[in-house]
């Protein structure tokens, strides 16, 4: 779909790394220009599966002599990464100003947890702290215990990488028909926050409280999670009434008094203490097979290594082992376009080729 667009990327961590892989898997030229002196956390693999289908350069941008290539790059891509702090790219006279005056259709995307702005943009942070000022982590947990820490995937990628890959294919879009480029302040802070907007559109109808275990996918026995005979788990969401009929049925519960009235929150402890106890008496196996084929809407919970082997997930393909390394496809998928992720790159792999490009070499 990004064939022929070009993509510069100022090696980072997380969200930023995570976007430009996407805009790669899509078919994006994604040049990757990485520190000479080595990952910039210790410890990540020579070939990191988020470089998958990229080309990698290593610059040192204080060095004159690699930022002439670097200029050069910028000169001739479409888009740009980078993920410091607010300040960091001025500092190095490679801020939105700098770049446009080399390349002035060029879409300028920023990667940040706290934004280019506002009192705490200065200030470090992870994941988790990003979506607890947002109002993200609030319904995290059950009720009665602190909200636990989720995968690096709510914020860092939910809230940022897929809002810095919507915000930089707008401003391609946009610098075609204007010929103008644009800055993306992408903010994990303000993506988590804009995640939301789908519970507060519950409020108007009550169905989504500020106190947590009383809104309409925050506490109900039929939105959660159980722990099974064998220690694995299984994931409930009956929402819809005919949905939450069907799971009755299969449990043998249809005419039970204590899930009769299933939108009242009054009902919802005892319910789930009821279910808590059924799940636990069989294995997570027991109860997959129980309501396989079923609208019960429910799912065991696997691990990446089980879910590659689960038949729904070989049948799509949705998980391949390439590389030594067990990783996802391309997504979305689109017709006639293969969805195989491309090989990861070792660090500076393609300097000589690069440098070529340019007619530098």
């Amino acid at each position: 779909m990004l064939t022929g667009t070009s993509i510069v990327e100022i090696e980072g961590l997380g969200p930023g790394p995570f976007a430009a892989m996407m805009l790669a898997d899509l078919g994006a030229e994604v040049i990757c220009v990485q520190r000479p002196e080595g990952p910039p956390l210790p410890g990540l693999p020579p070939r990191n599966l988020l470089d998958r289908g990229k080309r990698t350069i290593a610059l040192d941008l204080k060095s004159p002599e690699d930022r002439v290539i670097l200029n050069a790059l910028i000169r001739r891509a479409d888009a740009l990464i980078e993920g410091f702090r607010p300040g960091v790219m001025e500092r190095l006279s490679l801020g939105p100003t700098d770049c446009h005056a080399l390349n002035p259709k060029l879409v300028y995307g920023r990667m940040t947890g706290w934004g280019q702005d506002g009192p705490r943009a200065r200030e470090a942070g992870h994941d988790l702290n990003y979506i607890a000022l947002s109002g993200a982590l609030w319904y995290g947990s059950p009720p009665g215990e602190p909200p636990f820490t989720p995968p690096t995937l709510l914020g860092d990628i939910g809230g940022g990488a897929l809002y810095l890959v919507a915000g930089i294919l707008a401003g391609l879009l946009n610098a075609a028909r204007s010929g103008s480029g644009t800055v993306v302040d992408a903010a994990i802070v303000d993506g988590s926050a804009h995640m939301m907007a789908l519970l507060m559109s519950l409020q108007a109808g009550g169905l989504f409280q500020t106190t947590r275990g009383e809104s309409l996918l925050d506490g109900p026995h039929w939105s959660r999670s159980y722990q099974c005979a064998d220690g694995g788990f299984l994931s409930v969401q009956c929402l819809e009434p005919r949905f939450y009929a069907a799971f009755l049925a299969l449990l043998n519960l249809t005419n039970d008094p204590d899930f009769a009235r299933q939108m009242d929150p009054d009902t919802w402890p005892k319910a789930s203490g009821r279910l808590t106890a059924l799940f636990a008496s069989q294995s997570r196996d027991h109860w997959t097979a129980l309501f396989a084929g079923s609208d019960a809407c429910v799912a065991p919970v696997l691990s990446p290594k089980e879910a590659a082997n689960d038949p729904h997930l070989i049948a799509r393909q949705t998980w391949v082992q390439t590389e030594g390394m067990l990783q996802p496809r391309a997504a979305p998928r689109f017709d006639g376009h293969a969805t195989t992720p491309n090989p990861a790159p070792s660090r500076d792999q393609h300097r000589a080729e690069i440098l070529a490009d340019l007619g530098l070499a």
